[in-house]
């Protein structure tokens, strides 16, 4: 299927590196330009140089509604639409029972993961999805779809993540699509932790027996944002090699 996302224009939070910066550059080969997003400015800038011409940078905090705001005004202001919204970005600062997360570490998780979404998609629909339509994708994670992971409070967000979709997938439409994505075990720095000693050669207990990798998930983000899928709203896409399959996972 050839994708073409000629005259679009896309902002993609948290796009500095890994599942972020995959789906950026998937959309500027398709002929998008994109507006990528991250607090730090260098790794914005490395990420920038590295996509290529296509992609503008602004530096921003995804849970900060100003932010947000600042990030659309400035997108119409140089590109005078904005058609795809990826709400990727997210964070991780604590990994342990539920009943022993830190309220802070609680607080935090919700403002990027969870108040990041919903503010990003306010902004992108009020300053022009309304009226002109669009593609809202989010970024949830398998660890949302069942309990007893090590990543709890990650998980809660990320299960709260997909309610959020689907109810926004309730009120938006027609113009406006709102689907989710909820990638497994991805190779990339953010998911460290996870995967860092196993090798580069190790067999993965899961059908297709290999970490994913961000270009999995960067071409699942691309056919939402296209009109290959204009049917198609509301929708819980895993892509985790086949790991939620019968606990193999766990």
């Amino acid at each position: 299927m050839d994708i073409n996302l000629e005259g679009r224009v896309a902002v993609v939070t948290g796009a500095s590196r890994g599942i972020g910066a995959a789906i950026a550059a998937a959309y500027v080969q398709a002929g998008a330009q994109v507006v990528i997003t991250a607090r730090k400015p260098d790794g914005l800038a490395k990420a920038a140089a590295e996509i290529g011409s296509g992609v503008h940078a602004i530096a921003a905090h995804a849970g900060k509604e100003e932010d947000a705001a600042r990030v659309v005004d400035e997108t119409l202001e140089k590109f005078g639409r904005l058609d795809i919204l990826v709400n990727n970005a997210a964070t991780n600062p604590y990994m342990g029972p539920l009943i022993d997360a830190s309220l802070p570490a609680w607080d935090k998780t919700f403002e990027v993961n969870l108040r990041g979404p919903l503010i990003w998609t306010q902004a992108a629909y009020r300053g022009w999805m309304k009226e002109h339509g669009g593609s809202i994708i989010n970024i949830s994670s398998i660890d949302g779809l069942s309990a007893g992971g090590p990543l709890a409070v990650y998980g809660v967000t990320k299960s709260a993540l997909i309610f959020l979709t689907q109810q926004l997938a309730t009120e938006v439409g027609p113009g406006v699509r709102v689907n989710v994505l909820a990638p497994g075990l991805v190779k990339t720095d953010f998911a460290r932790a996870l995967w860092e000693g196993a090798g580069e050669d190790a067999k993965y207990p899961w059908p297709l027996q290999r970490l994913g990798k961000p270009e999995d998930i960067a071409n699942a983000a691309l056919f939402l944002a296209s009109d290959a899928s204009s049917w198609v709203t509301g929708g819980l896409f895993v892509i985790d090699g086949g790991g939620s399959l019968g606990g193999a996972f766990s």
